[in-house]
C-alpha cells in the first residue's frame, strides 16, 4: 500500500476561540513549534504530513476560505524574505511555507454537516487511493524518531489496511472521543483488530462494551485524531447519505468506521506520541506547552514554569525567565 495524499479537516470556525477566530481562521492561530520557530497551526500540522511521506493535501475548509489560506500564507513567506533578508533561518522558513502552499488543494464543505460529511467532501481529491486523514484543530507529538503518522503509514503499509491511532484514556475523558475495543495481534501488542467503535461513550456503556484485555484498569482506547483509510470509507458514507443516516442534522464518520470494520480487515495502533485538542478548553495553552517541552526550548519552558508555579504559589507576580527589574517589556 503506497500512501500519498492527506485530507486535513479544517471546515469549522472555532467557537471556542471566539472572538479570535473572528478574525482569522483558528487553522491560521499561531503556536511556537518545536524548533522554535512561530508557526499557523496549519503548517505544524500539514508538516507531520509532508515530513512523513505525503506529497499532496487537501483542505475540507468552509466556502470562501481558500483566497484567505493562500493570501496568508504568501503574505508569511513573502514578510520572511523582505525583512529577514539573507538570514538563513527566514529563507529555509520562507521556502518551507511557499512549498506547503504549493502543495495544498482545497475542497469546501459548504454547510457545517459534521465529521463524515467533511470526510465526503474530499471523495474526488482521494479517488481510488488510500489516504492519510487528519484532524485541523489537533498537534500529534510524537515520543520516538518518526512522526505519528509514518507509525500510522508504516503499519498501513506492512498490514495493507485502513489503520486508526489510539491512545489509552482514562475513563473520565472518553465522553470526548471516538472509543473502540478489539483483540491485540499476536505480533505486534501495540496492534488490535477493531471490533466495535462507539462515538463518546459514557463509562457504564464503556465498561459494559469497550473494554479491552490487557489495559490497565480503567483506561480504554480512544481515537488519536488520526486515520488511515482506505477509499471503502467513501462508498460507506454514500450510503449513509442514501439512507439519510444524520443526526440532528450531522453525518458522523463512526458508523461508517464500524462498517469499515465489518467489511474489511481494520487496524488500531497505540501511536508512540500525544495527541492535543485545542478545541476544548485551555487545549490550545496545553498544546502550546507540549510543543516547548517537546522541541529545543524543553528546559528553558521547564524552568519557566517551574518559577510560575513556584510564584504562583508565593502570591507574587509571574514572570518569565530573564524578565525582571530594569529588564524592558517584552
Amino acid at each position: 500500500m503506497q500512501v500519498s495524499k492527506a485530507v486535513i479537516t479544517a471546515a469549522g470556525r472555532g467557537a471556542r476561540q471566539y472572538p479570535a477566530s473572528d478574525t482569522v481562521q483558528k487553522a491560521m492561530l499561531p503556536l511556537v513549534d518545536r524548533d522554535g520557530l512561530t508557526k499557523p497551526l496549519l503548517q505544524i500540522i500539514a508538516e507531520e504530513a509532508i515530513d512523513s511521506g505525503i506529497e499532496e493535501l487537501c483542505i475540507v475548509s468552509a466556502p470562501g476560505d481558500e483566497s484567505r489560506y493562500r493570501q496568508q500564507f504568501r503574505g508569511i513567506a513573502d514578510h520572511l524574505r523582505s525583512s529577514y533578508r539573507g538570514v538563513s533561518w527566514a529563507e529555509e522558513q520562507a521556502r518551507r511555507v511557499a512549498e506547503l502552499e504549493s502543495r495544498l488543494r482545497f475542497v469546501e464543505q459548504r454547510e457545517p454537516e459534521g465529521y463524515g460529511h467533511a470526510v465526503w467532501c474530499a471523495r474526488e481529491f482521494v479517488g481510488h487511493h488510500p489516504f492519510l486523514l487528519l484532524l485541523g484543530d489537533h498537534l500529534y507529538i510524537s515520543r520516538e524518531p518518526r512522526r505519528c503518522a509514518r507509525q500510522l503509514i508504516d503499519l498501513a503499509t506492512a498490514e495493507g489496511c485502513a489503520i486508526s491511532a489510539v491512545q489509552a484514556t482514562r475513563e473520565h475523558l472518553i465522553h470526548q472521543y471516538g472509543t473502540l475495543t478489539g483483540r491485540r495481534l499476536h505480533d505486534r501488542p501495540d496492534a488490535y483488530q477493531i471490533d466495535e467503535i462507539i462515538e463518546k461513550p459514557n463509562p457504564t456503556l464503556a465498561e459494559l462494551r469497550l473494554q479491552t484485555p490487557g489495559l490497565r484498569a480503567g483506561y480504554y482506547l480512544c481515537f488519536f485524531g488520526m486515520h488511515l483509510l482506505t477509499p471503502s470509507i467513501f462508498e460507506l458514507l454514500d450510503e449513509q447519505l442514501r439512507r439519510d443516516d444524520r443526526e440532528a442534522g450531522q453525518l458522523p464518520l463512526t458508523p461508517a468506521l464500524n462498517a469499515l470494520a465489518a467489511r474489511e480487515k481494520y487496524l488500531a495502533l497505540e501511536a508512540v506520541g500525544s495527541r492535543h485538542n485545542l478545541g476544548v478548553k485551555f487545549g490550545y495553552v496545553e498544546a502550546q506547552v507540549a510543543l516547548a517541552l517537546g522541541g529545543k526550548d524543553r528546559d528553558r519552558m521547564l524552568a519557566m514554569l517551574i518559577e510560575s508555579v513556584a510564584r504562583f504559589q508565593q502570591g507574587t507576580s509571574v514572570t518569565g525567565p530573564g524578565e525582571g527589574e530594569g529588564d524592558p517589556p517584552r
